[in-house]
């Protein structure tokens, strides 16, 4: 027995390799993430704490798009990461120029028109909608099927709950 060991050699030990324990740290981190900037959104009446919770979707949606290292990956992450960062910026500027205007930062208070227009823009903007759609094909084309999947369905849950919020305040004229 002894000759035996010595002729196969010593029983090589298991290693445990962190890089896939972090690899599910991660993937947790990203999905809860996702999960509390929508939660953000919902439960939000304040402009910021909904362009946050909005934010926090689109970093962690980002994360889960370059997640394999491919060249198709990196632009479809790099044309979500523009159309919704243009998307933000049209929102905050209604959401300031709606403040100017009432003096009040709360979401069911869109009274001016012209604001409440950019604000559909935006929204449509980073739901993907019509006629503003065009990133949309691209991006999914160039993810996973899981993360087309997720862009595809919960993305789109934060901006139609500010679509929710707003309905019922926007004039009429729009």
């Amino acid at each position: 027995l002894g000759s035996a060991t010595k002729a196969i050699g010593p029983m090589p030990r298991k290693r445990y390799t962190y890089p896939l324990m972090l690899n599910r740290l991660t993937q947790l981190m990203i999905i809860f993430n996702l999960a509390l900037g929508t939660l953000i959104t919902a439960s939000s009446h304040h402009w910021l704490m909904a362009w946050a919770g909005l934010e926090l979707n689109t970093l962690a949606i980002l994360a889960m798009i370059t997640k394999p290292k491919h060249p198709r990956t990196a632009e479809a992450a790099i044309k979500y990461f523009l159309t919704q960062a243009i998307a933000s910026i049209i929102m905050l500027f209604s959401s300031t120029v709606n403040a100017t205007q009432t003096g009040l930062w709360d979401i069911s208070q869109m009274t001016n028109k012209y604001a409440c227009t950019m604000l559909l823009v935006a929204l449509m903007m980073k739901i993907g909608s019509a006629p503003i759609y065009f990133w949309l094909p691209e991006v999914m084309q160039g993810t996973s099927t899981a993360t087309a999947m997720i862009i595809a369905t919960w993305q789109k849950i934060a901006p139609i709950t500010i679509l929710f919020m707003t309905y019922n305040h926007t004039p009429p004229q729009i």
